[in-house]
This record gives structure tokens, sequence and C-alpha cells, in this order.
């Protein structure tokens, strides 16, 4: 059996090609070409911590991946990291385990801000600069990056935490990778301003108030991926123009729409497959409000994990 470490995968994995394969995911999920069973929770309220099982295949594929991941958010006090985790792919003809992934979370991280930046610029306006991350933990910066990766165009970034203190370190931290950014302090201020707000926390309740965003605004939500999380006021999601997800189900029971989907105002939603196929136009209007919802599935996590396989067969190989 394959055993690679996070030093290997990171080594492994090739950004270009992860992206290709995760919007073929996407894709492949509104497409139903896949097979996917609920997710799994574990909540851990005394220490500020869940842990998400997922597993899945993309019919064809050669491997099915069941992921564990675990986010336990007071862990950088204590000198940890936030997440982390592990990925076991199987043979999808015999069943056979093929490869352990751990990742340490790293290829969950990855992925969920690879998902983000391809959200982002399905959905926002062309004329779009400056980016607003609400958290400063781990995804604002895997966010940030990712988003400046895949992007043509260069954008101006700006970090609002709970903590100025966390805000000013990530933006030393994304500063040093070459990006143009600043820490805010009045939320409601940098809201109104930002052209793309991409929240990143595990709240329990709204952050982004509706009378704070203006209209031709996007919004890409991570944060809420679990029962009871709550990043954007159900009033926001119910007045935006075009609501997306990244699979309904998900989204309706423990992603951001969970709340609007809960009081009768959530406007139809469509998958992001279904806009990064061509299906669906997306974006019609620069006046248009658009979140995207992106409570991350397990076709994500078949893509890396694919990918990185992929390319250690390769090397191997030679």
């Amino acid at each position: 059996m394959i055993s690679l470490n996070r030093i290997s995968i990171e080594g492994l994995l090739d950004f270009e090609a992860a992206c290709d394969a995760i919007r073929l995911a996407y894709i492949a999920t509104s497409n139903k070409a896949v097979s996917l069973p609920p997710v799994g929770h574990i909540s851990f309220p005394e220490a500020n911590g869940d842990c998400h099982i997922k597993a899945g295949h993309l019919h064809g594929q050669p491997i099915f991946v069941v992921k564990i991941a675990t986010g336990f958010y007071d862990n950088p006090m204590r000198g940890l990291s936030s997440s982390n985790g592990v990925m076991v792919a199987f043979s999808a003809e015999t069943g056979e385990a093929l490869a352990i992934l751990n990742d340490e979370g790293w290829l969950t991280d990855m992925r969920t801000g690879i998902g983000g930046a391809l959200a982002s610029m399905a959905l926002a306006r062309s004329s779009a600069r400056k980016v607003l991350i609400v958290g400063a933990g781990l995804q604002c910066r895997f966010q940030a990056e990712c988003l400046s990766r895949i992007s043509k165009e260069p954008f101006v970034y700006s970090v609002w935490a709970r903590s100025p203190e966390k805000a000013e370190n990530a933006v030393k931290d994304l500063a040093a990778k070459g990006l143009s950014v600043q820490a805010e302090y009045d939320l409601e201020k940098a809201v109104r301003e930002a052209d793309i707000i991409i929240t990143t926390t595990p709240s329990t309740s709204p952050i982004i108030l509706d009378q704070w965003v203006q209209p031709g605004t996007h919004i890409t939500a991570v944060g809420a991926d679990s029962p009871g999380k709550q990043e954007l006021e159900t009033a926001l999601v119910a007045r935006a123009d075009l609501v997306v997800c990244d699979l309904t189900q998900q989204s309706l029971d423990h992603g951001e729409f969970q709340h609007a989907r809960a009081c009768g105002v959530l406007p139809q939603v469509i998958e992001l497959g279904q806009i990064l196929n061509g299906d669906h136009p997306g974006r019609t209007s620069d006046d248009a409000i658009t979140i995207a919802d992106l409570t991350g599935i397990a076709p994500q996590d078949i893509a890396v994990a694919g990918s990185v396989l992929h390319a250690y067969q390769n090397r191997k190989d030679k």
C-alpha cells in the first residue's frame, strides 16, 4: 500500500492539474455522475471542534475515497493547526485499500481554496478588484493564494477578523507571498467597499448583514459546513439575485442556505457545476448580488487524491 505524508503530498500536487480535476468534479456532481453517501458529523462543543467524514466515487474513476477531516478552532492557541485529517483511496474494482494520504488536512484546505477561487471567478463581476476575506485562519490564506493563482487580473485583498492581531498576522503572511493586502478594522465599511467577499469562519451567528452588501457584490461562503453554522444574515440570502452551491442536499442540510430554507425564503438554488459546464449563465448583470455556499464535497477530495496518486505513479515509473 502507498503511504504518503504531508511533505510528500505537497511536493506531488500540481496546482493546475488539481484545478482542472476539481472543476470536472463539480461538473460530474451536477450531472449526477457520482455516488455520494451522506456526510458524517461529530461535534465537540467543549473543545470548539468538529469532525467530518466524507466519501464518494466519481463514476468511471479507478478509485473511491474516504476522508476524515477535523477542525479544532482553538488549536492555534496551543501551537497546533486548526485542521487535520487523512484520506484513504480504495480500488473501485476490488475494494483494496491502495493508498493512505496522511495530509494532516492540507489537501482539504487546498481543495477548499481552489473551490472558492473557482466559484469567485465564475460568479464575480469581470471588473471586480477588491476582495475582502472574513476570518484570519488557515482558510483565509488558502482562499487568497488560490484566487491570486487562478485569476489573470490582480486583486487588492483585505482581511478582517474578530482579533485584529490575527488579521495583521494573516496580512503579513499574504504580503510575503506577494499579494497586495491590508488589515481591516471596520467590518461594515469593508463589506460596503468590497467587490468579492469570502467568509471563512466557523460562526454560528451572522457576521455579514444584509444592509451592508451593495449591488454587484459576490460572496463566497465556505465557513458553514455543519448544522447550526451561519455567516450570512438570512435576509441577505433571500435578497440575492443568484444563489449557488456545490451540492444542493448538503447546502440545504448543513450549509449556509440551511437557515433561509428553514425560514421559507430561499431562492432557487443552482449548483456550481451547472455554471462551470455552461448549463446555466450564472451572473447576468453587474448589479446582481451573487452568493456561493460551498460546504465541501467528496468529489473534490477524490479529485485532489487522484491528482496526487497520478503524480506519484508518474515519478515512480520514470
